[in-house]
């Protein structure tokens, strides 16, 4: 299974690329952490933890997760 992880040192997003189907949730929810401009395009250090968890329970294909290291 392809994926990717992006840790903010207290939890770590997982992105499984071809679950996803960039429907825009989390750019819109969360520009700063998400930018697909960029690379690394998920810098987890722009948002607290609790907004973090938040936005990717939104995501709705869940190729987002989270997980604790």
């Amino acid at each position: 299974m392809d994926l990717k992880e992006y840790s903010n040192g207290e939890v770590i997003i997982v992105w499984q690329p071809k679950k996803c189907t960039h429907s825009g949730v989390c750019v819109k929810t969360l520009p700063k952490v998400y930018n697909p401009k960029e690379r690394p395009w998920i810098k987890p250090e722009n948002a607290s933890t609790e907004e973090l968890i938040t936005q990717v329970a939104k995501c709705p294909s869940g190729a987002l997760s989270i997980k604790h290291p």
